[in-house]
């Protein structure tokens, strides 16, 4: 089963995590079958970059996702109408 979640990089106590398709049962920062976007909790306010056409399409394929992604998917159209 496919699942789209975050996988963690950054230094310690600086997290950044990638937005990454992956296999369920791999670990956290196993290997991803694609990287679909970035997250930065870091900035004010917390920066998102989701290659939308790309996660439509893994999800047309069966992948669900994560309970964080799953949130920042659904704050991701209201900043793209903002701007």
């Amino acid at each position: 089963m496919l699942m789209i979640r975050l996988a963690r990089v950054g230094a310690r106590k600086q997290p950044y995590y990638r937005v990454v398709v992956i296999e369920k049962d791999r670990a956290r920062n196993g290997r991803s079958i694609e990287v679909v976007g970035t997250y930065n909790p870091r900035t004010n306010p917390a920066s998102i970059d989701l290659k939308r056409e790309r996660i439509d399409y893994w999800t047309s394929k069966g992948a669900q996702f994560s309970d964080r992604v799953a949130k920042l998917v659904a704050q991701q159209p209201a900043a793209v109408a903002a701007a």
